[in-house]
């Protein structure tokens, strides 16, 4: 593992000899509009492995990207290894439909300390909810960014992720969009605790979310890239592109349905993802 050669798979060109906030927003920002957010192995009959050489091969060599526990675990790998202090953290996402949080640790994101600050580093959420820049632990202070505003809430030693959402302007109405789209202003994202984990604390939920039949993972077939204005998104058959704040702060949103043979050339050409095994698109 060689962290040259993940500089070149992420496209990044600056430095790298000082451990400060500004190198830590550059090198994730390329990450994240480098490496997707995917499941797509699950649905080419392959298992994800939380193996930290596996995942390097598949992200670095293969130029593929995973969910959390597979770009937070590289992350780690190559923030420790530029000199920051990173733990793993463990939270828990909320799920709309049941208005509760997951009741088992189900996400893997990271904390840096840097200068006596603590941050949140989290390159494995995806979708629109996926953080642009490291977030400081801070409880109840909006931090905007690119994608929204996001803020932490803490109570009890439990924190929770949330973000301000700002109104869609979808350009197709006949690709229908979630119900509750132009309801929901403040959406939770995710709830953690500044617990330790150890990878290997991950490896049964890794397992169950890759085989469970309810679980999100196994039903839908993902995967979303960060772009520098937006984000683009394919879900089964259904490609999204929005661009943040096209608009009087609004996002621009514009939905196609994908052919079967549409699909792979469109993970190639939009996602550059080949994969390696047939792909079976899922979204139940």
């Amino acid at each position: 593992m060689d962290i040259k050669e993940y500089f070149t798979r992420i496209s990044y060109r600056g430095s790298y000899d000082k451990p400060d906030l500004a190198t830590l927003t550059d090198v994730f920002q390329h990450h994240i509009r480098a490496v997707p957010f995917e499941n797509l192995s699950i649905h080419c009959g392959e298992r994800v492995e939380l193996d930290l050489e596996a995942t390097y091969n598949k992200i670095v060599r293969k130029n593929r990207g995973g969910w959390c526990m597979e770009n937070n675990h590289l992350l780690s790998w190559v923030l420790k290894t530029l000199g920051y202090d990173v733990t793993l953290l463990g939270g828990k996402v909320y799920f709309p439909e049941h208005e509760a949080y997951a009741e088992a640790v189900d996400h893997l994101l990271l904390k840096v300390v840097l200068d006596n600050k603590s941050y949140i580093v989290d390159g494995g959420f995806g979708m629109v909810y996926q953080l642009w820049e490291p977030m400081e632990l801070i409880s109840g202070k909006d931090q905007p960014q690119t994608p929204g505003i996001f803020r932490f809430l803490e109570e009890n030693g439990a924190w929770y992720l949330e973000k301000m959402k700002r109104k869609q302007w979808v350009s197709d109405q006949s690709v229908s969009t979630s119900p509750n789209v132009d309801n929901e202003v403040c959406r939770p994202i995710y709830a953690f605790t500044l617990q330790p984990q150890d990878i290997e604390e991950f490896r049964f939920i890794n397992s169950h979310l890759q085989t469970a039949p309810d679980s999100l993972f196994v039903t839908k077939s993902l995967c979303s890239l960060q772009t520098t204005d937006g984000v683009r998104t394919l879900v089964g058959w259904k490609l999204t592109e929005i661009k943040y704040n096209y608009k009087d702060n609004m996002d621009l949103v514009e939905n196609r349905i994908l052919t079967d043979e549409e699909v792979e050339q469109t993970l190639k050409e939009k996602f550059n993802v080949t994969l390696d095994k047939k792909f079976v698109p899922s979204n139940t």
